[in-house]
């Protein structure tokens, strides 16, 4: 059925409108103003809501199949339905099997297509799935590409999951000609051992205190951040592949990659929500629900990071979504002080992730307003240049004519309170409990179709994968 959602705040690629959005079945076919709609089309006029395209996160670790008590499709794609996303690409890492060849692939589709109760669908919004470049799996890589995957993920250093190795230097010169022949990125978590292992190791020998976050914060050095790009920027000058660098924390490695833009290399990198709102020094010792990796670095690092988004050294904002059980957080009960032999509290002992799909575009919003970003800013961080990492540029990103009805309804002046009600994903478990933060999310279309509206899920899941096409070259 052909209707029309009518803004006063439509953000297009073109500036912000006040227009009425056509839709047409799956697909938006026309932006025009109200008065040229033919008077028979049904008008759902959304006031001063802003009408944003439906948000892209390229970093979503689901877990399922494997772990699905961590997460799993249904509870993620709730949660990012009620956080503005209307697509999601995930990990190859926490699930089991992780997805490092086709036959793992296809376990992940089976999962995600009918892992619903009695074998229903259980997508909330659309999807993909990032492939695995790990030690030894080189020869995997094309077959995954020719089978859908939009790129590959690897990680320098041990990911917090024994199934998924960290690649090394020559492992990853035998995969990088394989993965230029696709012409699909290579997204990298980039931090090497040797300074994290010299840190830790005089840490240890000094007594640390690993309760404290300047203990933990002191084991994860920016030297780590700076010599893995300093070597991938290497490796993309050498192997002419597509690197993109995710959860960049450090700032001192910022000047490294607008030098390697400049020079002409295709490289991206993504800032995360939690290292663009929180700092340093306002994490309590104990607080673990503030451990990530990268972690969380300074007041000052925090401003330089946002300055890299504005001038597009920075290309995107991801979440890199790391749901666990509440136990694997080790947090400290409330109202206890903990006594000598007890764990509570420890960084070096806490999973580092943070989830945060449905409170993503609050928190960045609730910054980005302060440093005076607008709303096109905000739908290029997290719409335009996400769909462009992931391939899917020419069907969602933005609003235009001929995308998916891919939307959200948006109230940029509103305020909200953290609670665990507003948390959709499976651990309500979230740093930002009891904050303040500024934007709210009203409704979420996938496809036309409303699938969030007012804390609440409207629809049947309809989500589906992306079919994606690649051809190989010979270079």
């Amino acid at each position: 059925m052909v209707h029309a959602l009518r803004s006063r705040r439509v953000v297009t690629p073109h500036g912000e409108l006040d227009a009425a959005v056509l839709i047409d079945g799956d697909h938006i076919v026309a932006i025009k103003p109200l008065a040229e709609l033919s008077a028979n089309i049904p008008v759902e006029d959304l006031g001063s809501l802003a009408l944003l395209p439906g948000l892209i996160d390229v970093h979503t670790h689901i877990n399922e199949p494997g772990r699905t008590e961590w997460e799993g499709f249904a509870t993620a794609t709730r949660a990012a339905a009620a956080g503005g996303f209307t697509t999601l690409v995930d990990m190859p890492l926490n699930c089991l099997p992780e997805t490092t060849n086709v036959a793992a692939l296809e376990l992940k589709r089976e999962a995600a297509s009918a892992g619903g109760p009695g074998g229903t669908a259980q997508l909330l919004t659309d999807i993909l799935f990032w492939g695995g470049c790990v030690n030894g799996n080189q020869h995997s890589l094309e077959p995954l590409a020719l089978a859908g995957v939009p790129g590959f993920k690897s990680f320098l250093i041990y990911p917090g999951c024994d199934g998924f190795t960290a690649i090394d230097r020559a492992n990853l010169e035998l995969a990088l000609p394989h993965i230029a022949r696709t012409g699909l990125p290579l997204l990298v978590h980039a931090e090497l051992e040797p300074s994290i292992n010299a840190a830790f190791a005089q840490l240890e020998a000094s007594g640390a205190d690993w309760r404290k976050y300047s203990t933990y914060l002191a084991s994860r050095p920016d030297q780590s951040e700076l010599e893995a790009i300093e070597m991938l920027i290497d490796l993309c000058r050498q192997y002419k592949f597509r690197l993109h660098i995710v959860h960049l924390a450090s700032a001192q490695a910022l000047p490294l990659i607008a030098a390697a833009k400049a020079e002409g290399l295709t490289i991206t990198a993504e800032a995360c929500p939690h290292h663009l709102h929180c700092v340093a020094e306002d994490i309590p010792d104990g607080a673990t629900l503030f451990k990530c990796t990268p972690p969380i670095r300074s007041r000052a690092n925090r401003e330089l990071l946002w300055q890299a988004l504005a001038s597009g050294t920075l290309d995107l904002i991801a979440t890199d979504h790391s749901p666990c059980p509440l136990p694997m957080k080790r947090l400290c009960p409330d109202n206890h002080t903990p006594q000598p032999g007890e764990e509570f509290g420890r960084f070096d002992q806490a999973w580092g992730g943070i989830a945060s799909l449905s409170t993503a575009i609050s928190v960045i919003w609730t910054e980005a307003h302060r440093r005076k970003h607008t709303l096109s800013d905000l739908t290029r961080w997290l719409s335009t240049n996400p769909s462009k990492l992931a391939g899917i540029a020419a069907q969602t990103g933005s609003i235009e004519p001929g995308k998916h009805a891919n939307l959200i309804a948006f109230d940029p002046d509103a305020t909200f309170t953290v609670t665990p009600e507003v948390l959709h994903y499976r651990h309500k478990i979230s740093p930002y409990m009891g904050e303040t933060l500024r934007g709210v999310v009203h409704s979420t279309w996938l496809r036309g179709q409303r699938v969030f509206h007012n804390n609440s899920f409207p629809a049947t899941p309809c989500g589906r994968e992306y079919a994606l096409s690649c051809s190989l070259t010979n270079n």
